[in-house]
């Protein structure tokens, strides 16, 4: 018959002794000792706290730690340097819908605020960037983690497929503004790419620049072109992004009659020079911010370099977009940088 040696029974009873140590005194014996004593007990997983405590001691820790996430709406407002910047959303924690949701998922009070399942309701600015002064806006809100990609069509369609692809192949939207004329003989390639979730912008008709003309000229090169977004698009638009950055106070004024609101660029790939691409990629990670507007044309070096310059942006935990979407207040929660 097999017997166990001194020296392993002393083992097996040192390891023993340790057990029962942990249960009375270590990490693990506040839930041995609710278990014993068939009280509440809380197992924390993943950073929340797995429960069974009563609704109301929920609902309190829930409203006590509301207050810590809250963060104010920023207001739209006329900027000396950069004129026009919209406002930005702030929150505010929905208390009755966090408490349904954290009942749903089994969880009690404690463990890591922040990554508890917080329902918020966002709280829109006092003042919205329609309701400023007609000016122009060159940037989104500095707190929104996006960029908009703004794409300038006067001329050319041979690199638009191979753009339309990579903005396809990388989940990236990106307002189109259309020259006029090029519109008028190409509204099926536009339709595309409308079609593809892009947004369609105003550009003038004849691409002047806007500063040389008179008050009837200017307001027929935007008039012309909202009529062929409007009747043959099926768009309904609020920008109008001057050729050439051209303009004067005269070009606000109209565009804004016209209910649109002039747009400009933060940040320019000046890709009708035919830069390399990398060099352009190289840019815009080292100057894309929040709220960075990027403007572009549809030319190789850009073909080239979308790819790159929409990587490069979320690389630095932004989220290219649309210019309706970069200058609109709505919240955009930040995304880790990469």
């Amino acid at each position: 018959m097999r017997t166990t040696s001194p020296i392993r029974l002393a083992a097996l009873l040192v390891c023993l002794a340790a057990l029962l140590a942990a249960g009375r005194y270590g990490p693990i014996a506040p839930y041995v000792q609710a278990v014993k004593s068939d009280k509440t007990a809380s197992i924390a997983f993943g950073g929340l706290e797995k429960t069974d405590a009563g609704p109301a001691d929920l609902a309190e820790w829930i409203k006590a730690e509301a207050p810590k996430l809250a963060i104010p709406p920023v207001d739209a407002k006329i900027d000396r340097v950069w004129k026009a910047i919209p406002g930005y959303n702030g929150r505010e924690v929905d208390i009755d819908a966090t408490l349904a949701r954290a009942k749903e998922l089994g969880l009690g009070p404690g463990g890591e605020p922040g990554r508890f399942p917080w329902v918020f309701r966002e709280l829109e600015p006092a003042v919205q960037l329609d309701q400023l002064e007609p000016a122009p806006v060159y940037r989104g809100n500095p707190n929104k983690p996006m960029v908009g990609l703004m794409i300038n069509v006067a001329w050319g369609d041979e690199y638009l497929p191979s753009m339309l692809k990579t903005l396809a192949d990388e989940k990236a939207k990106a307002t189109f503004f259309f020259d006029g004329t090029w519109l008028s003989k190409n509204l099926d390639k536009a339709r595309e790419i409308v079609k593809a979730g892009h947004e369609a912008s105003n550009h003038a008709y004849t691409h002047p620049n806007m500063s040389r003309l008179g008050a009837e000229r200017q307001r027929s090169e935007i008039a012309k072109t909202e009529a062929l977004l409007r009747d043959g698009l099926g768009t309904s638009n609020k920008w109008f992004a001057p050729p050439s950055g051209d303009f004067n106070e005269l070009t606000v004024r109209t565009a804004s009659g016209l209910g649109l609101r002039t747009v400009l660029w933060t940040l320019d790939t000046i890709d009708w020079k035919k830069p390399p691409a990398s060099g352009v990629v190289a840019k815009v990670s080292a100057q894309a911010e929040p709220g960075t507007l990027i403007l572009m044309h549809p030319t190789s070096t850009t073909e080239q370099a979308l790819a790159g310059i929409i990587r490069a942006v979320r690389e630095k935990g932004l989220e290219p977009g649309t210019v309706t979407d970069t200058l609109s207040s709505a919240r955009t929660e930040d995304r880790p940088a990469a």
